[in-house]
């Protein structure tokens, strides 16, 4: 039996974060963020240094009191320094909400439950660049020599390196 067409005001093509709006929002609601915008913008929230040293976790509501508690995930070495820096994180997430949405800020340096383990990785390793093969190297050197300007000739002995290292594997 065939699926009906779904009437739609749109026709063709959809953005991709109209398709996940709803699924990214019952999964952040899960964890208490009424507002994914805390989580997706972190670093611009509370600046790169707190950014790179700490990260959101939960946000907890409390009966009857006011303002909500928010869990940040650290590493134990970060964590004094976290914890000097509360005031002026509650204030930027603050901003963020537009009101006194979060009253507390926990600082937590495990994994809460739920998760497989206690490590926090903050931001990804950086990628090693990959050295050209010296024979590749020359032969690109050899290949861009006749050329006179200086700008030029860089820009073809990369060319000619890529090309060569890609022919390669």
């Amino acid at each position: 039996m065939k699926q009906p067409r779904r009437q739609s005001s749109t026709r063709g093509f959809s953005r991709a974060a109209t398709l996940m709006q709803t699924r990214i929002r019952t999964a952040t609601e899960g964890r208490g963020f009424a507002e994914s915008r805390l989580l997706t913008h972190w670093a611009e929230i509370v600046g790169d240094s707190i950014a790179s040293i700490a990260r959101p976790v939960n946000i907890s509501y409390s009966r009857g009191g006011m303002g909500a508690t928010l869990t940040v995930l650290t590493t134990g070495a970060n964590a004094p320094m976290l914890d000097m820096q509360k005031a002026q994180l509650l204030e930027r997430v603050n901003a963020c909400y537009g009101y006194r949405a979060i009253a507390r800020i926990r600082i937590t340096q495990t994994a809460p439950t739920g998760f497989a383990d206690g490590r926090a990785m903050f931001q990804p390793a950086p990628k090693a660049e990959a050295k050209p093969d010296p024979a590749i190297a020359t032969k690109a050197k050899e290949a861009a020599s006749g050329v006179g300007d200086d700008k030029l000739r860089a820009a073809l002995e990369a060319l000619t390196t890529n090309f060569l290292t890609k022919q390669k594997t």
